[in-house]
């Protein structure tokens, strides 16, 4: 992606775009247990008429969540106190999935603030009333065990 054709806002719009649609995809494979996730992210793409600037960043969200599910969704299980993956809202646990995913391997190029700002907006906009808090809690805590703070700043 050529991030020159692109003012900062710009980017941030087709970033959260990318976000959404990433979403979408892990929601809808997971209602078709498990369907194929790459012709469903094109299959909604389309629908939505998205750019492929915004694909790309999906298609690699996707990709990273699904191949490290087992690693985030354990990270999520450590971390989610006295909830169970299987028993959170299906949106929840995606959101979180994907912002796992993109804290972990994303991190050199997605401050993870924005990550988790992302989350929880995305999680407000398609969960319930209490998804934003529940995806913020949840997010900081896992932030907290994947980047601990240095001795000298704590």
């Amino acid at each position: 992606m050529s991030e020159k054709k692109y003012s900062g806002s710009e980017m941030a719009k087709s970033r959260h775009k990318s976000r959404e649609l990433a979403l979408h995809t892990l929601y809808a494979c997971e209602a078709d247990n498990g369907g194929q996730w790459e012709p469903m992210l094109e299959t909604i793409a389309e629908n939505e008429q998205l750019g492929s600037n915004t694909k790309i960043y999906a298609r690699d969200l996707v990709r990273a969540a699904i191949e490290n599910m087992e690693h985030i969704d354990s990270l999520l299980a450590m971390k989610a106190a006295n909830w169970e993956l299987r028993r959170m809202a299906a949106i929840d646990r995606n959101v979180l999935r994907l912002a796992v995913a993109e804290l972990i391997y994303f991190k050199d190029t997605v401050p993870f603030k924005v990550v988790i700002d992302e989350a929880v907006e995305i999680a407000k906009t398609y969960g319930t009333d209490a998804s934003g808090k529940f995806v913020n809690g949840v997010l900081d805590s896992v932030r907290k065990k994947l980047f601990p703070k240095p001795a000298a700043e704590a």
